[in-house]
């Protein structure tokens, strides 16, 4: 009785090799993961302009195949939508990028003005809250404000000797990924035939979860693009027309904001009312009342009007699947985890819905199909 309960403890390895191992689609299928996953981690240091090329690529694809539609020859297509990239390029590099610095600057030569009306408001606390606060704890407090200021400006200033190689670095981008997402886009049928010779031959399965994934990562980017335009236009037109100070730079802030889900409307919410309390406060005016209340209306606005109109059939995840999915990826690769979180997300939500479940038989190979029919 022992042997046989000792026996049927290993049942469950049996069953796993006779589900999958016969299936050339999954093992094609689990060899691409593989293999893909070790050569962007491996790789993603040293070729970086080479992945965000591809990226790019890929995403101007999608108004390739527009373009294509009128009709008009794929050569033509390629050609018009680099050059509406290079625009779009030129426009944030020299229209856009220019603004928001000089906002930048401008804000930080301002931040000893904004800490010290921010201590004035804090050392009236203890006058106006005795029961709750005492003056020794103020300073207690101001004292370890201090000190993470110290600290940050102290970390600024070595960051800044490491600024020219990151120029250095973004002039060579500047030149090698536009280049390369010309001839990736151009001989996109070419790459594609070189690369497919060294794939596996059973790629069934492996091209029903691309694409499912393509067609989600499609619809997910499109739409956040349109609503990160969206975001910064109406911000920067309201913002103006109430004379925020920063306005540009708030901005793009706002539009920036929606690329991290539930995170980032939490994060902006600080820089924005701090700037607007800053240079209002409580007046009899009431403009801070008026930009907390546009504020609260763009919000609302997003997540009730356009994340449901753009995204209510691009991407079907739970709430906490998305803030796993930024957490794990984004502490693995940084910013460009937290960007590509939901895509990534989407990618192992197709892989587990297509993979064969316990109990489900899977599709056999050519080979065992024609053994079992000669058999």
């Amino acid at each position: 009785m022992s042997k046989k309960t000792d026996f049927s403890n290993f049942d469950f390895v049996r069953d796993f090799f006779h589900r999958f191992l016969p299936n050339s689609q999954v093992v094609s299928l689990a060899i691409s993961l593989i293999v893909g996953s070790l050569l962007i981690y491996s790789l993603l240091g040293l070729l970086m302009p080479v992945f965000a090329a591809i990226v790019l690529a890929y995403l101007l694809e999608g108004l390739v195949h527009k373009v294509e539609r009128l009709p008009t020859p794929r050569v033509l297509a390629v050609h018009l939508v680099f050059f509406a990239f290079l625009t779009a390029l030129g426009f944030v590099l020299f229209v856009l990028l220019p603004m928001v610095s000089e906002q930048t600057v401008q804000l930080v030569q301002r931040i000893p003005e904004m800490v010290y009306s921010a201590q004035i408001q804090i050392m009236r606390l203890p006058e106006m809250y005795p029961e709750i606060i005492t003056q020794a704890r103020i300073r207690e407090i101001m004292f370890s404000i201090q000190q993470d200021l110290l600290k940050y400006g102290q970390d600024l200033i070595s960051g800044s000797a490491q600024s020219f190689a990151g120029l250095l670095a973004a002039v060579i981008y500047l030149f090698l990924v536009p280049m390369m997402v010309f001839f990736f886009m151009k001989d996109k049928d070419m790459l594609i035939g070189w690369f497919a010779q060294f794939s596996p031959q059973d790629m069934t399965l492996t091209q029903r979860v691309w694409q499912e994934v393509d067609i989600q990562i499609a619809n997910y980017v499109r739409g956040k693009f349109v609503e990160v335009f969206i975001l910064w236009a109406a911000s920067y037109i309201t913002f103006s027309l109430l004379k925020l100070n920063y306005a540009m730079l708030l901005a793009v802030l706002m539009g920036l904001s929606v690329v991290i889900p539930y995170v980032g409307a939490t994060l902006v919410t600080f820089p924005v009312l701090g700037v607007a309390y800053v240079q209002w406060g409580m007046s009899d005016g009431n403009e801070f009342m008026y930009i907390l209340i546009a504020y609260c209306i763009i919000q609302a606005m997003d997540g009730v009007v356009l994340v449901p109109l753009l995204f209510s059939e691009a991407v079907n995840l739970h709430p906490i699947a998305i803030i796993v999915a930024i957490l794990f990826f984004g502490g693995t690769w940084g910013f460009w985890g937290v960007f590509f979180a939901i895509p990534l997300a989407t990618l192992v939500k197709a892989v587990l819905t297509a993979w064969p479940q316990s109990g489900q038989m899977p599709d056999l190979s050519v080979n065992q199909q024609e053994r079992e029919v000669q058999g």
